[in-house]
């Protein structure tokens, strides 16, 4: 894999993008999903319930989110997940639904990703 990106699932595809995977454990609101636009949806590897729920995108909870997060990821379940991931050529566009995407876990996810590689 030699990049990897973080947009919004509700903006329009780019050229750019490669292969666009949705790292969302829910369905975006109001997207049908014959609309949808991406190759694959890793539910997988999104945050828990709890985690999501807790976090709700309070900008000063991202930190401790961030930690939270990263540690979820090295369950072995998740491992599995990544590591399909991180076997993608080219370009991989993590999408989410968020507004935010500087406070996302696609932002937290890429970072992992890119220090895998």
């Amino acid at each position: 894999m030699r990049t990897v990106r973080v947009a919004r699932v509700y903006d329009d595809p780019s050229p750019d993008d490669g292969v666009r995977v949705l790292v969302d454990r829910l369905w975006p609101r109001g997207l049908r999903k014959d609309l949808a636009q991406l190759d694959s949806w890793c539910r997988s590897v999104a945050p828990s319930d709890e985690l999501r729920i807790w976090y709700g995108h309070d900008p000063s909870l991202f930190e401790e989110f961030a930690e939270r997060y990263r540690a979820e990821l090295k369950a072995a379940d998740r491992q599995t997940a990544l590591q399909g991931l991180i076997e993608t050529t080219g370009t991989l566009t993590l999408l989410t639904a968020t507004k935010a995407l500087e406070i996302s876990n696609a932002a937290v996810l890429a970072d992992v990703l890119r220090s895998m590689v």
